[in-house]
């Protein structure tokens, strides 16, 4: 199964309460909405996908656990980003300081900001293209560093502000840099 992407705004334009609502009311299926306010239906993961996804968010957790230095998100949490866009990457982070400055309504609905990191790693059902404009909508709207893995090909693109996508070759580790200080993954795991 492949995503489908629904253009709903001839006939009707979701508030954000309304879109939260309706992937409330229908929380079998993972729902994003572009900025143009498309829909997009994603199937769900693999059972290789999904297995990555563990090996990628589970050291991030536990690097979060001993730094405290903010807090991690699975790929079930909604972003709205600025540019309106409803986004949930495979796995997130959000700097301390603006998690504690969101209220405590906004942390029970989609979180109103981008997240500081996301991976994003690229399934079977995936677009290469749509996953490559999802990490630049993520940079251009405030993420500090995202990592697209590209598992079957064992390559990962690294996304920075102001810089030109990095392409790497199967690469044992990956940093986390200034944005996650100490934080390095290994990527074996998710090779296998």
């Amino acid at each position: 199964m492949t995503q489908i992407t629904l253009n709903l705004n001839p006939i009707i334009k979701l508030t954000e309460e309304q879109f939260f609502q309706l992937c409330q009311e229908n929380s079998d299926i993972q729902l994003e909405r572009n900025a143009k306010g498309e829909l997009i239906v994603m199937p769900p993961t693999g059972g290789e996908t999904g297995k990555s996804n563990v090996k990628a968010i589970v050291p991030l957790a536990i690097w979060n656990e001993q730094t405290q230095l903010g807090e991690v998100f699975d790929s079930s949490t909604g972003f709205t980003l600025p540019n309106k866009a409803n986004r949930s990457p495979d796995a997130s982070w959000v700097e301390k300081s603006r998690w504690e400055a969101l209220t405590p309504e906004q942390r029970e609905k989609f979180i109103p900001l981008c997240p500081d990191f996301v991976i994003e790693i690229l399934s079977p059902s995936d677009r290469l293209s749509k996953t490559q404009e999802k990490m630049q909508e993520y940079i251009e709207n405030g993420c500090r560093l995202g990592w697209l893995i590209k598992r079957k090909k064992q390559e990962v693109e690294i996304y920075r502000p102001g810089k030109e996508v990095e392409v790497l070759k199967s690469p044992q580790t990956l940093s986390g840099e200034d944005v996650l200080p100490g934080f390095t993954l290994t990527l074996q795991r998710i090779w296998e």
